[in-house]
Parts: structure tokens; sequence; C-alpha cells
């Protein structure tokens, strides 16, 4: 069973940078794709960005350009780093694993999820 736990939110300007970061206990992340997904109140949750288990950074249209994500073997972590940051980033941000290959934007493709940490922007 792998445990996921997400760190970094907190309350921004827009124009503000924040970086996330997802901490798996349990297993390695080598063996899984990771992904980022977000849910604003009222809205469903949409899919933000993932890595591939194999290889591969796959993004949402609305984060492409603003938003990376990238692995760090050495302390277990998948990090989210958000650029320029909008009120509509808005969000708690939660991170999770699949056994894809390669990264996949359906939740249900994803067996393990964090509990999320919450991003405000403000305007």
């Amino acid at each position: 069973q792998v445990q996921l736990k997400e760190s970094g939110g907190g309350l921004v300007q827009a124009g503000d940078s924040l970086r996330l970061s997802c901490e798996a206990s349990g297993r390695s992340f080598s063996g899984y794709t990771v992904g980022w997904f977000r849910q604003a109140p009222g809205k469903e949750r949409e899919f933000v960005a993932a890595s591939g288990r194999i290889s591969g950074t796959y993004y949402g249209d609305s984060v492409k350009g603003r938003f990376t994500i990238s692995r760090d073997n050495a302390k277990n972590t998948v990090n989210l780093q958000m650029n320029s940051l909008k009120p509509e980033d808005t969000a708690n941000y939660h991170c999770a694993v699949s056994t894809q290959l390669f990264g996949t934007r359906r939740e249900s493709d994803y067996g393990y999820w964090g509990q999320g940490t919450q991003v405000t922007v403000s305007s």
C-alpha cells in the first residue's frame, strides 16, 4: 500500500509561485506514474499534470506552460512547480499514483490518493 502526503500549499497573490511536493511512504515512486489533480469547491476534480512511470510529462490545458512536474528520486518525492498563479488556480491539490506505464489523465487509472493541500490565489 502506498501512502501519499502533499505539502507546500498556501495563500499567495496572483502572479506568485508555489512548489507543491508529494511524498510517498511504503513504496518508491519509481514504480508508478504520478499525477496531480485539483478540485475547487463546487467543481469537478481536474487533471493538472502527470509524470509517466516509463517516461513523459503531461499537463492539463489550463496549466500548460505555467506548471512543471518533476521527480526527485533521492527524496522519493514528486514536485509540482506552479508559476504565474491565477485566482482560478485556487483549489485543493491532490497527488495520486497509477500503475499505468505512461501519464494518464483518467482519475480511474489512479489507485492511491493523498489528502490534498490547499492552494489559494488572491487577485
